[in-house]
């Protein structure tokens, strides 16, 4: 397999749901089932693509042939599960924090490597009870960080300047202003801090269904709907195989190609549900890998 990397930044916030919960929570977001983190399902990502592309050879050649001919052959790329990388946290100071944890990172760095990416910074060192932060942060508020009802000791760590930067240049290039923003948001936090705060802190809104002609709410017409918040980040792998399409072979090298030129021209797309409220409206950023 070929390998590279994609990032999906969330402008809006971004509801990939599971269907109905048996929860306070009436529509959930998708959650892993050991971490419980939020993540993006690989195949809501894949079909919003191929919905995207507007050649019919290329939807064949990267997704497969539509359903009455799926037999024929399979699509020669493959798109993971999209994790969680920063999680977007209320602040005392600064706004807002763009939060995430040692466990995190380490199975981002994994994930990296796994591709061939050489230039990924090391591991900052985790702490039990301290946040981390990079050179300049806005965070710092009398050598604390308070984020939502939390309040820990915090620090400034030259590794974690070193994944601003690093991830500045991923997710922005070519715009300094934005990079520099990330770099001053930037928190690792202890694992269990940071699982904490994305149990409690994912937005959720009441929506309600109203009577046409009275303009009263409907008789079960009340639920709530999770979402990660705007300004989340996640990540994951995109790769190509060598597949038999029509007696010619799709290459692996040219189907990445062929995706990320698809990626670079989408752009910015809907993702997940509640798309005519503006839900799931992200960003894509490709970072090709070592071939």
């Amino acid at each position: 397999m070929t390998p590279a990397m994609l990032f999906v930044h969330a402008l809006t916030p971004l509801h990939a749901g599971t269907g109905q919960g048996i929860g306070v929570i009436d529509l959930p977001i998708a959650r892993e089932r050991a971490t419980n983190l939020p993540y993006l399902p690989g195949s809501s990502l894949k079909g919003a693509l191929r919905a995207a592309c507007e050649d019919a050879a290329s939807v064949r050649r990267l997704f497969g042939p539509d359903t009455q001919n799926a037999s024929e052959h399979a699509g020669a790329l493959t798109v993971s599960d999209q994790s969680l990388l920063l999680f977007p946290v209320r602040s005392l100071v600064g706004t807002y924090a763009l939060a995430t944890c040692p466990w995190v990172l380490r199975r981002f760095i994994r994930d990296a490597r796994s591709i061939g990416l050489k230039d990924v910074p090391d591991m900052p060192a985790a702490h039990k009870d301290q946040a981390s932060l990079a050179q300049g942060s806005a965070l710092l508020w009398n050598q604390k960080i308070v984020l939502e009802d939390l309040d820990l000791k915090a620090a400034v760590d030259p590794a974690v300047s070193k994944w601003a930067e690093w991830l500045g240049q991923q997710l922005y290039a070519g715009d300094a202003d934005q990079a520099g923003a990330l770099k001053e948001h930037l928190a690792v936090l202890p694992d269990d801090t940071f699982d904490y705060l994305v149990e409690q802190a994912t937005e959720v809104v009441a929506r309600i269904k109203l009577k046409e002609d009275t303009k009263t709410v409907q008789n079960g017409g009340l639920w709530y709907e999770e979402s990660l918040p705007a300004e989340s980040v996640l990540s994951g792998l995109v790769l190509a195989e060598k597949v038999k399409q029509g007696g010619q072979v799709a290459e692996p090298a040219a189907v990445l190609d062929e995706a990320k030129a698809l990626v670079q021209k989408v752009g910015t797309m809907q993702l997940g549900g509640k798309a005519t409220v503006g839900r799931g409206l992200c960003r894509l950023v490709w970072k090709a890998g070592a071939r």
